[in-house]
């Protein structure tokens, strides 16, 4: 197992790539939302042109956060150099967020609800941690999935 700090990222299968996100990106463009599933549009680091990717919006506690569970992956990328700036879509309705990456020490409750709610589909991608383990095997794979809390909608 790589060490913490090294750079963390779990590649999509072929089917997850080509069937699996394009089908839910398009009920979510239908305006269907499937478990709490959006579409999160971010600036390209390198094209500059818009990227969207399908992702699941957490609501805990009254705040909203975007967990990246397969770790370092281009949408966290992208947001880091576009400053936190995205939209949020889902169907016609666009959401013009800003987005607050989360410390490790703070990613505990964030993650426990997050594979509360999506551990069937997300699960493989904890390295065996759910919403039940202790906090030492919570705060050991927190360093691997980059969480972003956003802002509040005005």
């Amino acid at each position: 197992m790589p060490d913490a700090s090294e750079t963390h990222y779990r590649k999509p299968g072929r089917f997850t790539q080509h069937v699996a996100n394009n089908l839910v990106a398009s009920f979510t463009r239908a305006g269907i939302s499937i478990w709490g599933s959006r579409v999160l549009e971010v600036k390209g680091r390198t094209s500059g042109q818009p990227r969207r990717v399908p992702v699941n919006l957490l609501s805990h506690e009254g705040r909203q956060y975007l967990v990246a569970p397969r770790g370092e992956t281009q949408w966290v990328r992208n947001l880091r150099a576009a400053d936190g700036n995205l939209d949020i879509l889902l169907g016609r309705r666009r959401e013009h967020r800003t987005a607050h990456e989360v410390a490790d020490t703070d990613k505990a409750p964030i993650l426990r609800a997050y594979l509360r709610r999506w551990k069937a589909e997300v699960g493989v991608f904890f390295d065996g941690v759910s919403a039940d383990s202790t906090d030492e095997e919570v705060a050991r794979i927190a360093p691997r999935h980059p969480v972003f809390a956003l802002d509040p909608l005005a």
